[in-house]
């Protein structure tokens, strides 16, 4: 009995731990002031790069970017010299802020019950005060897509700044795309009997008739016109093409996710312009016939096919090691991919495919303030973040990793 009741209790304590246990890091605070970085090596992504260059913005914006730029009245200078400048790396498929411990089921909250849930919200669900997050971003990997799954629709997915107070503060976008499965001809027909109720309830809509207010057909209406797209998991070349077949079949806008065969669809992917969100880099070979560094040379061929890609790492680690994407790309330009594609491919490419290029993606006039400045190229891992800015807002680049590092060097290091 009293062993039954000191367990009951320590349950409990574990269960109500989550809701007190935060980082210590900060949010950052927009400056009162421009900003200008000054002197170091400007990456912008979208053009070449501009050694001892300039970049200035004012109110979480990028006002000016290039050489010998006068710098506004006021303006606080941050010297960069010898130092590069960086758009923040872009993850396109996570559970960031829905998973702390995925053995922890008290801590995991990424899947609703139900087969259909396209009214479920991702962002609303991130915890802002998640240890992963610090960690990601302290190398350099400052956005990122948070995704539900389970089900045949499991919900939308949401493009986050890894940086606030709130998850409204972190969101950027909170309806980037929808997350479906089609993993056999009889989802395909569910998913079409749901999609035709979606158009009922659609042209009621339109007959100034409306019925009863529905939130999962309600959710929908964006698929339905194109503004919203799907996320459909797709690696085999079987997957491929019922994927393709499906959303051209209910004229749906698709992404597709996982990707290892898309070289052999190239044809079908480049007629429907459909962009490939690879699972990963590091994975092993699908096939036994394959090459051990297989799926290391995908991306180097979908560059080379033209079929419109971006790298996740999503495939090696939903959550904790997010901050590793910058070298799923190394790898790939280890195995013949440009540098300059490879920056792309977790900056511009995400932002282009997942519709928000006018806001992120790259260090140019007009968008958000959200780079980081580091000793060398984030594909390395010798290179070190140095100072990271999310909207223009400055960020705090210590994590409980650096702390646990410096706490037991001066344990073991002390004299």
């Amino acid at each position: 009995m009293h062993q039954y009741f000191y367990l009951t209790a320590i349950l409990i304590a574990f269960a109500t731990l989550r809701p007190s246990v935060a980082s210590d890091q900060i949010p950052g605070k927009l400056p009162d002031s421009p900003v200008a970085i000054v002197g170091g090596t400007i990456h912008p992504v979208s053009a070449p790069s501009i050694e001892n260059g300039t970049l200035i913005f004012d109110h979480g914006i990028i006002t000016a970017v290039g050489i010998d730029i006068e710098l506004p009245e006021g303006a606080h200078v941050v010297k960069a010299k010898k130092m590069h400048l960086y758009p923040g790396l872009f993850e396109p498929y996570s559970r960031i802020g829905l998973v702390e411990i995925s053995a922890v089921r008290a801590t995991n909250d990424y899947r609703e019950t139900g087969q259909l849930n396209p009214n479920v919200l991702a962002n609303v669900s991130v915890n802002p005060d998640s240890e992963l997050i610090p960690v990601t971003r302290s190398n350099g990997v400052l956005l990122n897509m948070t995704i539900p799954t389970g089900g045949l629709i499991a919900g939308q997915a949401a493009i986050m700044q890894l940086d606030g107070w709130t998850n409204e503060e972190m969101t950027l976008k909170s309806s980037a795309a929808m997350i479906v499965s089609i993993n056999s001809d009889k989802d395909s027909q569910t998913l079409h009997e749901f999609l035709t109720d979606v158009r009922r309830y659609e042209k009621s809509i339109q007959a100034n008739s409306p019925p009863r207010h529905d939130t999962r057909l309600a959710a929908m209406l964006p698929v339905l016109s194109g503004d919203q797209p799907i996320i459909v998991k797709a690696d085999r070349w079987q997957e491929i093409n019922r994927a393709v077949a499906f959303a051209q079949n209910e004229g749906l806008k698709l992404i597709v996710f996982g990707g290892y065969d898309a070289p052999k669809c190239a044809p079908l992917l480049k007629k429907h312009d459909i962009p490939v969100i690879l699972s990963s880099v590091h994975r092993k070979p699908l096939y036994r016939h394959d090459a051990y560094d297989a799926a290391y040379s995908l991306p180097k061929q979908l560059q080379d096919l033209g079929i419109r890609y971006c790298i996740s790492g999503y495939g090696r680690s939903s959550s904790y090691n997010v901050r590793n994407l910058p070298y799923h790309a190394a790898t790939a330009v280890a195995h013949g991919l440009s540098m300059d594609d490879a920056l792309k491919s977790i900056t511009l490419n995400t932002a282009e495919i997942l519709g928000v290029d006018d806001r992120i993606g790259s260090l140019t006039t007009g968008k958000n303030a959200t780079f980081f400045i580091s000793s060398g190229t984030p594909l390395e891992t010798t290179s070190q973040v140095k100072q990271a800015w999310i909207a223009g807002r400055p960020v705090d680049l210590s994590d409980k990793q650096k702390m646990l590092y410096r706490k037991y060097q001066k344990k073991y290091l002390k004299d």
